[in-house]
């Protein structure tokens, strides 16, 4: 009878090793898929920020005047450079500060393509239009990153959360990620004057 017990409880504590092992196992993965997305996030960010010298350099060409839409995009890209991306995802404070800098980044890009609006000559520019192709097209891949990264981070946080990956994460460190989120007065359209 003794020796019943104790198969019995061996096999209880092999089957709850064995589920702790799976939900660990579970979590790493669904965590690397959140890493690789941020990864994909921070490339295109960085696509952007690499063109935005030479699409600014092009337009200070003809419209020298312009100096303090210049001033802005150039201190919405330092800043930008200035943030530490390390750790970002798990703390909300941070993942807010980085999401509102590249939101000053994207207005500035707009204001600098009113700018463009003025000048006929330069929206013909061979190379200013070969730029601002890629631009749209960095933007357009800032958004599928986006949208990939919050899709990896949600199902990550759905196992995390739900009953018994929850019980688990606390003990094995697993917190949940935080979201991209649209910022504050995105539902209004832009308004543009010349």
């Amino acid at each position: 009878m003794k020796n019943k017990g104790l198969i019995i409880l061996v096999v209880v504590i092999a089957i709850i090793a064995m589920n702790a092992m799976g939900t660990y196992n579970g979590f790493v993965e669904k965590e690397e898929n959140v890493n690789r997305a941020w990864s994909q996030v921070e490339n295109v960010y960085q696509r952007r920020a690499d063109l935005i010298p030479n699409l600014v350099s092009t337009v200070k060409g003809y419209a020298e005047h312009e100096k303090e839409t210049f001033i802005a995009v150039t201190e919405a890209r330092s800043k930008i450079n200035n943030i530490n991306v390390g750790g970002m995802m798990n703390d909300p404070a941070a993942f807010a500060k980085f999401q509102q800098a590249q939101g000053q980044l994207s207005s500035a890009l707009s204001k600098l393509m009113v700018v463009v609006e003025k000048y006929p000559d330069l929206k013909a520019n061979e190379s200013f239009l070969n730029l601002q192709a890629q631009l749209e097209g960095t933007e357009n891949r800032i958004a599928v990153a986006r949208k990939r990264f919050n899709d990896s981070a949600k199902q990550y946080n759905q196992v995390v959360r739900k009953f018994p990956g929850r019980m688990w994460a606390g003990l094995f460190g697993f917190g949940t990620k935080n979201y991209f989120e649209a910022e504050t007065g995105a539902e209004k359209a832009p308004k543009v004057e010349f």
